[in-house]
């Protein structure tokens, strides 16, 4: 069923009834609340007006009304703020107040106490005195003068205590100056001003001459005291006997040649062989064809380092040495120089990468000398 009062829906005929019980129990609270409301507003200058709703009311929906818990807020809220409002203009007030007393009394400045002068160091007074003395006894003239004023400015005080009611002033002082200074121009002419001789001396300055630094040439290293110099062991290693025009004659057999050969890379073979060893012990296959570059790379560049450093600083390798062979410097006879070592080795190694295309270069030469020997200028011979 539809209320009358509110416009609900409920099951009990009357169900706003409770609701306008309490309203009108509530209403001599509301207007003793209205009366208390218009005593705190009294005080106020400005009273709050009645605004009317602006919602639009739809026909046939009552409207709820305001419960009064939220208009008895209200009314606090009001009250609450009116009263911060009041305290506020009050502290205002008071601040101003403050502000207005504390310019009225403020102090006014008042002037500092003269410092004291700090005492004058008594060797810059001792210097001002002598520069004083100084122009004292520079110029007499000057001197006397000051002793004729000082005498006219000592009878001043006198004439003054005779004559009543005189200001004070510098004119008697300025009229004995030019008395003075005519007096002394009528009676005898001022003497040229003497200048006062220092004993000072003017040194020239003399220019020292720089010492010229002589650069001696560096000492020459002569080997005449001791024949067994560590210098001088290589020529132990080179042949005494042997001459250039020899060399035909001194020409060893091809087979004694290739014999030493094979020795010599028997020997890197064995220089190269813990190398292999090593990588064998790493887990490698030795089948590997990686492994065999790895290997191969290796024997190359120990035969080229032997080969190398014996040659160049002995003249022969150890299988030249078992076998008595000699490498010499075709034009000079004596061992083969850094460049002619590295030479030979290069080449010798390019000739077996060739199938021994260079060692077989020694069967078309008349002389019988390889590509390695003729491409250095080198000769290998027999000791």
């Amino acid at each position: 069923m539809e209320c009358p009062s509110c416009g609900a829906i409920s099951e009990i005929p009357e169900c706003c009834s409770g609701i306008s019980a309490n309203n009108t129990q509530i209403q001599p609270n509301s207007s003793e609340n209205s009366t208390h409301e218009l005593n705190m507003s009294s005080g106020s200058d400005v009273q709050p007006q009645s605004r009317k709703s602006t919602l639009i009311e739809f026909p046939g929906v009552a409207r709820t009304p305001v419960p009064e818990w939220r208009k008895e807020l209200s009314v606090r809220v009001r009250e609450v703020q009116e009263k911060r409002a009041r305290d506020a203009a009050v502290e205002a007030a008071e601040t101003q107040q403050l502000q207005a007393d504390a310019v009225a009394t403020t102090p006014q400045l008042e002037l500092l106490p003269a410092a004291e002068l700090p005492e004058m160091n008594p060797l810059v007074a001792a210097a001002l005195r002598r520069i004083e003395r100084a122009h004292q006894t520079a110029n007499p003239e000057i001197r006397q003068s000051r002793q004729v004023l000082a005498a006219a400015v000592a009878y001043a005080p006198a004439r003054e205590e005779r004559e009543e009611n005189v200001p004070e002033t510098l004119t008697p002082q300025l009229t004995f100056e030019e008395q003075v200074e005519d007096q002394t121009c009528e009676g005898s002419e001022i003497p040229p001003h003497v200048e006062k001789t220092h004993n000072l001396v003017v040194v020239p300055v003399v220019e020292v001459p720089e010492p010229e630094t002589r650069t001696s040439p560096p000492p020459k290293r002569l080997i005449i005291d001791d024949p067994n110099d560590p210098a001088l062991n290589y020529l132990d290693s080179v042949s005494r006997t042997v001459r250039v025009d020899e060399l035909d004659t001194q020409r060893p057999a091809a087979f004694r040649r290739l014999v030493c050969a094979l020795f010599d890379l028997v020997i890197c073979a064995l220089l190269t062989a813990p190398i292999g060893a090593a990588v064998q012990m790493t887990g490698n296959n030795l089948g590997d064809t990686r492994t065999i570059i790895v290997l191969a790379s290796t024997f190359v560049v120990v035969t080229f380092i032997y080969l190398t450093l014996t040659t160049a600083l002995t003249g022969r390798t150890w299988a030249m040495r078992l076998l008595s062979l000699r490498v010499i410097d075709k034009r000079t006879g004596l061992i083969p120089t850094g460049g002619q070592s590295i030479g030979r080795s290069f080449l010798y190694l390019g000739s077996l990468a060739l199938a021994g295309l260079g060692i077989l270069f020694a069967l078309v030469s008349r002389e019988g000398y390889t590509a390695h020997d003729r491409f250095t200028g080198t000769v290998v011979i027999g000791t």
